[in-house]
């Protein structure tokens, strides 16, 4: 992939579909700590969908209470229509959500094409006899595995494939993450500061691999991320918080010149 000039706005999504998420009236509190308070939000299908604000917004949080880490303790979390609310993370993650993490989560003695097929479990379909006896249905989707994780390393630019996830740069770790959490064939991909530790290069091709996810793939993406440069040339809109609450929403350009998030937020970014 290569470097592009900054672009005024990004692609609008598509094909112009509903809502692939929506969170309706979403709260969590820990004891007496509101940490996110009454917030709605959709993600359109194959949308780009920014979540934006300082440290201690709650933009992890209300990530935690969309995959089944947390219980929200108000509100409803609907997914391809079927409400999700509260469901177990490997539920959610069959559903089609898959998520990256802040502080990146791999297995790090294993290499790059295992930690991979760590992410299909959900999608496998063999039992744990045909594992230990290893019948041929067995051996056809271990074969089918290895060559599945092969392309998601390759398409998301990761050439070390028999490497120790301890031994890669922190991008490629980052990379990474992103293949694995595409092993379990997701309809909406939840990314988590991904362009954290990386170089402008780094962070403009994961930009671009965004929007291959979504052109390619028909995957949509909600994204956490502190670059704007990454936020305003990738999203099609973004929602602020700020102490657990929503205070903006729009288009990047709507969001970028909105005093309340030049007060709270982008003004720290100048």
């Amino acid at each position: 992939m290569t470097e592009q000039a900054e672009r005024p706005a990004a692609p609008a999504p598509a094909n112009g579909g509903g809502p692939i998420l929506e969170a309706s009236n979403v709260s969590k509190v820990f004891g007496g700590l509101v940490a996110v308070n009454d917030i709605s939000f959709t993600v359109p299908e194959r949308g780009i969908v920014s979540l934006i604000g300082p440290n201690g917004a709650g933009k992890t949080t209300f990530f935690n209470c969309m995959t089944g880490l947390y219980r929200p303790t108000t509100g409803r979390v609907v997914f391809l229509g079927r409400d999700i609310t509260a469901k177990r993370p490997d539920l959610v993650t069959q559903a089609g959500v898959a998520r990256t993490f802040q502080n990146i989560k791999l297995f790090r003695t294993m290499t790059s094409i295992e930690n991979v097929q760590v992410g299909m479990h959900a999608r496998l379909r063999s039992r744990v006899s045909g594992m230990v006896l290893h019948t041929p249905f067995n051996r056809r989707e271990e074969k089918a595995a290895h060559e599945k994780a092969r392309e998601l390393l390759r398409f998301v630019g990761l050439k070390r494939h028999n490497e120790l996830a301890m031994n890669l740069p922190y991008g490629d770790q980052r990379r990474l993450e992103i293949a694995r959490a595409l092993a379990s064939d997701p309809k909406l991909l939840l990314l988590d500061e991904p362009t954290a530790g990386m170089n402008p290069r780094e962070s403009e091709e994961l930009r671009q691999l965004m929007e291959t996810l979504r052109a390619e793939r028909g995957i949509s993406v909600l994204l956490i991320e502190h670059d704007m440069k990454v936020v305003m040339n990738v999203s099609d809109r973004i929602t602020v918080l700020d102490h657990g609450e929503k205070i903006a929403e729009g288009s990047p350009q709507e969001v970028r010149t909105d005093p309340r998030v030049v007060e709270a937020y982008l003004g720290s970014q100048a």
